[in-house]
């Protein structure tokens, strides 16, 4: 598993905790450790959703985050043609 340069270090200090992947097959596996820089990758857990989830244009999304009311989350999207977004949101 490899995360993009500008990520590494928000992974390293815990900012980041979470990846999406869209994959045809699994190439990671929950308990495996995977090199990163200095350290390693560790897989808590895989979430698979069926194709038909998916739609056309591959515009939706969906995450299901876990954590008290109030907390502060800021999402990042990627997709290498089309550029990045970003959001802050706060748990209600």
């Amino acid at each position: 598993m490899v995360f993009a340069k500008q990520l590494r270090e928000g992974v390293r200090r815990g900012r980041i905790r979470c990846s999406v992947r869209i994959w045809q097959r699994a190439k990671v596996k929950v308990g495996g450790r995977y090199p990163m820089d200095d350290g390693h990758i560790v897989v808590d857990s895989i979430d698979r959703i069926a194709r038909k989830e998916i739609t056309d244009d591959r515009a939706v999304g969906e995450w299901v985050v876990r954590a008290p009311q109030g907390t502060r989350l800021a999402l990042s999207a990627r997709a290498e043609r089309a550029g990045a977004v970003r959001a802050e949101v706060v748990l209600d």
